[in-house]
């Protein structure tokens, strides 16, 4: 299905204008959910696809004309090639049933991605009913994972329902699934192994059809090493495995986030629309974010509150971001690289980047995390 080719502001809180303003489209093959593709045809008359974002067609009411208007679905943000990965592995693993691993850091956005799956996936009408397994103490994580029955415990004054079973038809999502105990993982087993289980306090048996998509920042093979966690139960959840890669690994797609954070700022608060000074974005691309993108969009919301301009300037930064030091030292860097010198060096050594690191003076750790702030230069290169 293909729509207007003007689709500026119409994808998740970022513009999609091409350098050399090229036409896009969008391109869909499912009326439903569907990753969308930019489509672009080149000078040259040859077309290039990718994946950029995520979007929901929904029925718009207009049944007769036939009429359907895209709905946000997801709030992944991101054109970096990693990113373009994910989005993959999102549309492969959403068409079956089998249970689904996210491994990613804090701040990832591993729910947005569980939430992603199901909404692609034929389950996408069931509920999706995320529970964080580390947020809830011991004595309480079985009751509300597989509910229970009036009078199985002080406070028991009737039946409940519990997480497993009002995701019926639908998805659970076990977030730092890592933090269960011994105990419930055997539970958890043994649901993931037949479909069943008993509430707390009760007898009778419990079916349901669920799918289960679980995630955790912890390396759970190191777990299984430690006796922390079941090696049974590993090779259960783990059947297909997706990681998000950490935000400092795509730095590209920082200055979309910032935008997509300050106009989501901007509506709400009904301010005039924003931008980011360059020193500010050299900041923003330099710091390493160990709290990745939510920590990022934390940042953002702090400068967003305390910029009283039309420009966020790295005076408005966190503390922590407006580092001297790391302005420097960044700043130094995109002196010498910036775009148009790597294309040159790039055609002047055949894509051989050893050689080209040399010619731009400088070592090849810098010159790849270059790369990995612009991807398209990356593709460039010899493989």
């Amino acid at each position: 299905m293909d729509h207007a080719s003007n689709i500026e502001d119409q994808f998740i809180g970022h513009p999609f204008r091409d350098h050399d303003n090229l036409p896009y489209s969008i391109f869909s093959g499912n009326q439903n959910t569907v990753p969308v593709v930019l489509k672009k045809k080149d000078h040259h008359r040859n077309t290039h696809r990718k994946i950029v974002s995520f979007k929901k067609s929904a029925n718009s009411g207009n049944r007769k004309a036939g009429a359907k208007n895209a709905a946000d679905f997801s709030k992944i943000i991101g054109r970096d090639r990693k990113m373009k990965d994910v989005f993959r592995e999102i549309v492969d693993v959403a068409e079956y049933d089998y249970p689904v691993h996210i491994f990613g850091e804090t701040g990832t956005g591993k729910e947005l991605v569980a939430e992603a799956i199901h909404e692609t996936s034929p389950r996408r009408n069931g509920p999706f009913v995320p529970i964080n397994c580390g947020a809830l103490p011991e004595s309480l994580i079985e009751s509300e994972l597989f509910g229970h029955v009036k009078g199985s415990f002080s406070g028991a004054i009737r039946d409940r329902k519990g997480r497993f079973e009002l995701a019926d038809g639908g998805t659970i999502f076990l977030d730092e699934i890592a933090e269960l105990s011994k105990y419930m993982q055997a539970k958890l087993l043994r649901f993931l192994q037949d479909g069943k289980f008993e509430k707390v306090g009760g007898e009778k048996t419990v079916t349901v059809n669920v799918r289960v998509i679980s995630a955790t920042n912890k390396d759970l093979r190191k777990e299984m090493k430690k006796s922390n966690f079941r090696d049974d139960l590993y090779y259960r959840i783990n059947v297909v495995p997706v990681h998000l890669p950490p935000l400092r690994d795509r730095k590209s797609d920082i200055p979309l986030l910032v935008d997509h954070f300050l106009k989501q700022a901007t509506r709400r608060y009904n301010r005039s629309p924003l931008t980011v000074s360059d020193d500010a974005m050299v900041l923003l691309k330099g710091y390493p974010w160990p709290g990745n993108v939510r920590e990022l969009q934390n940042a953002i919301q702090y400068s967003f509150v305390k910029g009283n301009g039309s420009e966020i300037t790295r005076n408005d930064l966190p503390i922590e971001i407006n580092d001297t030091r790391l302005f420097m030292n960044v700043n130094s860097m995109s002196r010498k690289l910036n775009v148009a010198r790597v294309e040159s060096a790039i055609k002047k050594t055949g894509g051989n980047k050893a050689k080209a690191a040399r010619l731009l003076d400088v070592g090849r750790a810098t010159l790849y995390r270059f790369l990995n702030e612009h991807p398209d230069l990356q593709e460039s290169f010899c493989t």
